[in-house]
């Protein structure tokens, strides 16, 4: 038997109402836009298990080059319900965590996009100072700052 062994995660789905503030608020956090493009076709379909669908993607990378977000808007089919107004508990894949280095700085820049802070920025002992904040569209991600010195 072969000795199959897991080579990386290659990035995370986003799917959004809309994809130009999608990408100006992951733009904002800085992400660049590695690219974009239009996903059509039976193939397609076959892969997501929704037959024929239409679907705008953007795949955004981090600085350092190792994660990335694809975020996707469906034209055809249309989107579904959505769990992105549901609190921090509910089942399902909850945030994507980003570390800053200034948590303050950016949840100031990221309100200017019409996010909101869901609780109140802590401190976890002395080594980082987290809070959750969603974008306007209701999407949940997290904010890290690492603490370097002492408290």
């Amino acid at each position: 038997m072969a000795n199959n062994k897991l080579l990386r995660m290659d990035n995370v789905g986003i799917v959004v109402e809309s994809l130009d503030e999608a990408i100006a608020f992951f733009t904002e956090i800085g992400l660049k836009l590695e690219g974009r493009a239009t996903i059509e076709g039976e193939w397609a379909g076959r892969v997501t298990g929704l037959g024929n669908q239409h679907v705008e993607v953007a795949m955004m990378i981090t600085p350092d080059g190792h994660s990335r977000l694809e975020l996707s808007r469906f034209l055809s089919p249309a989107t579904i319900e959505h769990h992105r107004a549901a609190p921090v508990n509910a089942l399902g894949y909850l945030r994507v965590m980003f570390t800053v280095e200034n948590v303050d700085e950016m949840v100031s820049r990221l309100i200017s996009h019409g996010a909101q802070l869901v609780g109140e920025v802590v401190q976890y002992e002395s080594s980082y100072r987290l809070c959750y904040i969603r974008a306007k569209d209701g999407l949940l991600i997290g904010l890290a700052e690492e603490l370097n010195n002492s408290i």
